[in-house]
């Protein structure tokens, strides 16, 4: 079975994502300039939030929403339950 077509688009970002991390990794042994590293970093943690929001969305509109349409209570509760952690992992501040 061929993988999904999102989780193929996430493994070619992570992939280029990795090749954004080796190249800050050059920049910093060649003791590039500060200011073109920090901005090099921004762009890739970007990258990573974008692929972090497109599982998350894929999650929310696979696995929940099947968990809620077709659990027991208790099991409803639990996805629940493990979506207030999940999100509270990303709360800032």
């Amino acid at each position: 079975m061929a993988k999904d077509i999102t989780h193929q688009e996430n493994i070619l970002a992570l992939k280029r994502i990795e090749g954004q991390v080796r190249g800050l990794q050059k920049m910093i042994e060649d003791q590039r300039y500060c200011v073109d590293i920090l901005t090099q970093m921004r762009s890739a943690i970007q990258a990573m939030v974008s692929v972090n929001q497109k599982i998350l969305k894929k999650h929310l509109e696979g696995c929940v929403v099947d968990a809620l349409e077709n659990s027991t209570r208790s099991e409803k509760q639990s996805k629940i339950d493990e979506m207030v952690e999940l999100f509270s992992k990303y709360r800032v501040g």
